[in-house]
């Protein structure tokens, strides 16, 4: 049966490349692709579709996190990242560049295609369903050396509860709308750091524990919550909304209680999500950051100097956690959550206040017992809990001298 699929792939996609023009390069081959996918039989392009599903769901067969595929960097081969490593599946077929293409704009809308042009990218969600196995994922395709490439991100169809991350209860009560109706909460990290889980997570304790409307506004939409005690909507950026920004602005409309903002990716958004949760309203986002100051700093540096002095008056104002996170690799060959916790004590807002950032780190290190703590302590606490090695805690800390301090005095 399977080689009787590989057979009949081979052929459509033999018969469909075949009638790409070889003069034709970069951009304006990607169009002649794209349009020549659209007037295909629906069972051609649904055969197609299957073919990128098939792998999807090995992806999670295989407990990997990402898919890359296509273009001159995976030299024709499917590659899976697991558990931190990625590597190449040598035993499927290899692809060339012409059939890599035409499989990766088969899964586009025309909308899609026509920003993959316009841009020389495209971001979109993907599903994959087999019996009762639904799964989704963040997609990206782009271009590499005039051909495309693709990364596949799985999200985790299972939400993990917010007690089984460790939070200290003081910040577990900050990301709750039941005891803190307003505020602007972060979650932050490298790409890869699993901060759309920890948002999924405090998403999730919020839907089961309040009755509350809560507005997603994601690109793409990853994790579709299910409405419990919440009702909760998803708003695609390019599908449902245009950007961050104005489905931000048109959520203000809607009746929200919790607004969750996929990603700050630039100044205008930053402005308008701390302008929303100087309104009132409870506000969720993600920064690019490793660390709690960072967090703040890349927020104060992103804007005008003249608007400055004013946007550190409201963010010491409506922030209220700031969650910065790493994904550690373990000694069982998984990985483990480290984080850092800021809460927005009044020490700490008048740190922010008066531009004196550099001190927040040893407020942190000084507040565990108000639920705080660095990044190098919960190094140390995995490290002692036998959890990471101390080599792996070392790599990972932003402070290294003060998690050598932390591991040997502990």
């Amino acid at each position: 049966m399977v080689n009787n699929e590989n057979d009949k792939l081979s052929s459509v996609l033999s018969s469909l490349t075949s009638k790409i023009p070889r003069t034709l390069v970069g951009l304006e081959r990607q169009e002649f692709i794209g349009q020549f996918i659209d007037k295909q039989p629906e069972q051609i392009k649904l055969f197609l579709r299957e073919v990128i599903e098939r792998y999807v769901l090995k992806m999670h067969s295989l407990e990997a996190s990402d898919l890359d595929y296509g273009g001159e960097g995976c030299m024709g081969r499917i590659w899976y990242r697991i558990y931190g490593e990625k590597k190449p599946e040598t035993r499927t077929r290899s692809w060339s560049f012409d059939e890599t293409d035409v499989l990766l704009q088969n899964i586009l809308m025309k909308s899609q295609k026509q920003h993959l042009y316009d841009y020389r990218y495209v971001d979109f969600s993907f599903e994959a369903t087999s019996n009762s196995t639904k799964l989704r994922c963040r997609a990206t395709i782009y271009f590499d050396l005039n051909h495309l490439a693709m990364n596949m991100r799985l999200i985790n169809n299972i939400v993990r509860p917010l007690k089984e991350l460790n939070f200290h209860p003081q910040a577990q009560k900050a990301l709750n709308l039941k005891h803190i109706k307003s505020g602007l909460v972060l979650v932050t990290g490298i790409t890869g750091s699993g901060k759309s889980s920890t948002l999924d997570s405090i998403i999730d304790l919020n839907n089961r524990s309040m009755n509350a409307h809560i507005v997603i506004i994601s690109d793409p939409v990853e994790y579709v919550h299910e409405p419990k005690m919440s009702v909760v909507r998803h708003r695609e950026i390019g599908r449902d909304v245009r950007s961050f920004k104005d489905g931000t602005i048109q959520a203000l409309r809607q009746d929200p209680d919790i607004i969750v903002i996929g990603e700050m990716r630039d100044p205008e958004t930053i402005m308008t999500v701390v302008e929303v949760a100087d309104s009132g309203h409870k506000v969720f986002s993600t920064l690019h950051t490793s660390s709690a100051r960072e967090s703040i700093d890349r927020i104060l540096g992103e804007t005008d100097p003249n608007e400055q002095e004013r946007l550190r008056e409201r963010l010491s104002d409506v922030l209220t956690c700031v969650i910065s996170q790493k994904l550690v690799p373990s000694k069982d060959g998984k990985r483990v959550l480290a984080k850092e916790v800021l809460l927005a004590t009044p020490p700490i807002r008048s740190a922010i206040r008066n531009n004196n950032t550099e001190e927040i780190y040893q407020m942190i290190y000084q507040s565990n017992h108000l639920g705080m703590i660095t990044m190098e302590q919960d190094l140390a606490r995995l490290y002692n809990e036998h959890k990471i090695s101390y080599e792996e805690g070392y790599n990972q800390a932003n402070n290294k001298k003060r998690y050598e301090e932390l591991v040997q005095f502990s």
